[in-house]
């Protein structure tokens, strides 16, 4: 509420009593006037500032014939593009309102309006580009959209006068698909279609599914080109005369194992665009598996350190461009209906591929060495993640174009000829390209009126939140740990004193339980939430973390059953928690935190900063283990697990089933706002859930109804579930 002060100031201009500045005082007051709440507005904070735009929107409603209302231009500007419309002062609402307006607490004494009409209509503009690339369409009647889905057929001599009538009835479907039977002119045919696309989503054209498998196999290569050196470096490093514990042995084998993500982190992600720009999607899958089959046969013929580390670093020009060429086919081949869950699927298929990896070193660990080969073992357990490559380079070009990278070239009907290829029908493939070309012009005029998008990113405060929440959850996807148990849990098994064949056993132990628990997060991540589901799971990666770290207390000679048991449950429990929480949320909380048209560059630097990242977390490992002790380096990664909590509590907005409207509202909320909101919820769960008092939730505003499911972390409640 407004302090006293400001209470003073307003309620002297207003003939009000200290006591009477509730908003709907303020809105029933008898002598109010506006030029004055907008000289003493910049005096206050944002909690403060918040319920008194409530009360001047409802104002400007009520008196808008009013004279000299049209005169306060800095009034109409706050109050109809600082709020959305809808509803008036005081009503609850279904979503959470958020206000964009940016207020310095610094300077109390000094007024800005100059400043504050500049700031707004910067921010008008952008959300104009947003909401236009949310949907270019919106508006335009049926008439219309006819005529301009047959002009642009005409104009890009698209087909015949079947095909001319499939974009008329195309163009006013990529308005609303889901409206397709208030479109007139729709054979029955067509109509049975539409209807079944949305009641049977993963009815599809063969051809679809061979895509989706394609990317699937792509997902697995990845994963295994990760994990085969897990065992084989059991092996290899005693043969490269780097299997000891001094500084220089440690430093090499982790050198050797993060070769790969150096490669992606600084050469690799930036080579996405232009072979995607010179070869097109397919073209970049083929050359990416094709470098990542060279380099993994090229691995099974190393003899010495420097030869695996220049093989393993040319491995991540597969592994980098194909990490984001992939999700990106994806998402441009597949209709709107399944597009989300084969996201998802990238990253349930490349926990496949890892969980493949620890079988191939299980199943070529007692291979035995002939007469002219030593260590063939390792050799054959590092050549084989070129498999699945080879599989995917063999039927790549079975599947068609990206539909999105022709109009890109501006060869309009190659792309309505391979969309129709994907679609039942040709009025999907009329509805989908022609909404992909109006995107796309939309796109450039966003282009036109933005500077560089690198910057925008930083100077923006909407696109630099999202930035940090994204950077945040990339961050400690890393740093949770998990790749240390990825790269070296057979290592980590031996140390615990199992055998070579039990520790690999383990090993593929952890990779199931990696893969089928990331099955679940297909559901819990849209039902759950991306915040809740990591406030949840970064407590209990810890715990299974320091649990894991002081198994190794236990003394192996006397009680060595109750030391392998332990580490064994420690390490599998973190994989469970680990699977459903920040396996998936990183990449689908980035792809959709930014603007879409800042997207492709925010996410080429979360893709950066996560490869850099496990670099850093797979050359640190053995020097940190010898450094700190096994239990010590357990400790460390469990301690950035409890840091990541307060991270995600602080900076991370919940994104769950927002619109692009509604997430530049979620990230309008300042830093230290959301902060503070985030460390209010502590005391509030331990009340609620460990005391079980009934107390009133933590609100983020002030215009929140209690009992709202609005961003809130922690204040489900159990007996209505999750939704």
């Amino acid at each position: 509420m407004l302090g006293k002060n400001a209470t003073c100031l307003i309620g002297a201009g207003m003939g009000l009593g200290e006591s009477s500045y509730s908003p709907k005082a303020l809105l029933n007051a008898p002598n109010i006037r506006l030029f004055e709440i907008t000289r003493y507005i910049h005096h206050w904070s944002r909690a403060q500032v918040t319920p008194l735009l409530y009360a001047l929107r409802g104002l400007a409603r009520r008196r808008a014939t009013e004279p000299g209302l049209g005169e306060d231009t800095h009034l109409q500007n706050m109050v109809s593009d600082g709020w959305p419309q809808g509803g008036s002062m005081g009503e609850s609402s279904d979503q959470t309102r958020f206000e964009p307006i940016e207020h310095d607490d610094r300077n109390h004494s000094v007024t800005r309006p100059q400043r504050d009409l500049s700031a707004t209509a910067a921010e008008r503009m952008r959300r104009n580009a947003s909401a236009k690339l949310a949907n270019p369409l919106a508006g335009i009647s049926h008439a219309q959209l006819e005529e301009m889905g047959a002009n642009y057929a005409r104009k890009h001599q698209i087909g015949d006068k079947e095909d001319i009538r499939a974009f008329r009835k195309g163009a006013c479907l990529a308005q609303d698909a889901r409206r397709y039977q208030q479109i007139p002119g729709l054979t029955a045919d067509e109509m049975s279609i539409l209807e079944r696309e949305f009641t049977h989503r993963w009815s599809q054209p063969k051809l679809m599914y061979i895509v989706i498998v394609l990317c699937s196999i792509c997902a697995a290569v990845q994963g295994m080109d990760e994990t085969v050196v897990n065992g084989a470096q059991l092996f290899y490093r005693y043969q490269f005369g780097i299997d000891g514990r001094e500084s220089r042995s440690t430093w090499l084998t982790g050198l050797l194992n993060s070769a790969p993500y150096l490669c992606c982190a600084f050469i690799g992600c930036w080579l996405t665009a232009p072979f995607n720009n010179l070869f097109g999607r397919r073209g970049s899958i083929f050359i990416t598996c094709v470098y990542s089959a060279l380099a993994c046969f090229w691995q099974g013929f190393v003899n010495t350190w420097w030869h695996m580390f220049i093989a393993r670093f040319f491995l991540g020009l597969g592994i980098g461009p194909k990490s984001a060429t992939v999700p990106i086919y994806a998402a441009e081949t597949t209709p709107p209906a399944i597009r989300g869950a084969l996201v998802m699927q990238w990253q349930m298929w490349t926990a496949f591929g890892i969980m493949l990896g620890y079988v191939s070193d299980l199943a070529f660990y007692k291979v035995p060495d002939t007469s002219r080969i030593v260590g063939l073992n390792w050799r054959i357990m590092m050549a084989s993640a070129m498999f699945p490559a080879l599989v995917a380079i063999c039927f790549v070009f079975m599947c068609p174009e990206s539909p999105r990278w022709y109009m890109s070239k501006n060869r309009h009907f190659k792309a309505y000829q391979s969309m129709c290829r994907l679609r039942y029908a040709k009025v999907q493939a009329a509805r989908d390209i022609f909404y992909m070309y109006t995107l796309l012009e939309a796109e450039k005029e966003v282009q036109q009126l933005h500077g560089n998008p690198l910057l925008e990113l930083v100077k923006v405060p909407r696109n630099r939140r999202a930035l940090l929440a994204s950077e945040t959850v990339m961050f400690m996807q890393q740093f949770c740990g998990v790749n240390v148990i990825a790269y070296y849990s057979s290592q980590i098994f031996l140390d615990a004193n199992f055998s070579p064949i039990s520790a690999l056993a383990a090993s593929l132990g952890f990779g199931l339980i990696n893969w089928l628990f990331a099955i679940p997060a297909i559901y819990t991540i849209d039902t759950f939430g991306r915040r809740n589901l990591l406030l949840t799971t970064f407590p209990l990666m810890s715990i299974f973390l320091f649990f894991t770290g002081f198994s190794f207390y236990i003394p192996g000679d006397t009680m060595y059953t109750a030391r392998i048991a332990c580490v064994a449950l420690g390490i599998y429990l973190f994989g469970i928690v680990y699977s459903p929480g920040e396996g998936p949320v990183p990449f689908t909380y980035s792809a959709e935190a930014y603007p879409l048209y800042v997207r492709t560059y925010g996410m080429s630097v979360a893709t950066a900063t996560t490869w850099f990242f496990n670099f850093v977390l797979a050359i640190t490992w053995p020097s940190l283990q010898t450094a700190f002790t096994t239990q010590g380096a357990f400790a460390w990664y469990a301690t950035w697990n409890i840091i990541g909590f307060f991270l995600v509590l602080c900076f991370m907005p919940e994104t769950k089933g927002k619109t692009l409207e509604e997430l530049d509202q979620v990230f309008s909320v300042p830093t230290h706002i959301h902060a503070a909101y985030g460390l209010r919820q502590i005391p509030y769960f331990f009340k609620r859930y460990l005391l079980r008092q009934h107390c009133e939730p933590v609100r983020l505003y002030e215009n929140d109804e209690p009992g709202e499911d609005k961003d809130v972390g922690f204040e489900h409640d159990p007996e209505r579930g999750f939704g």
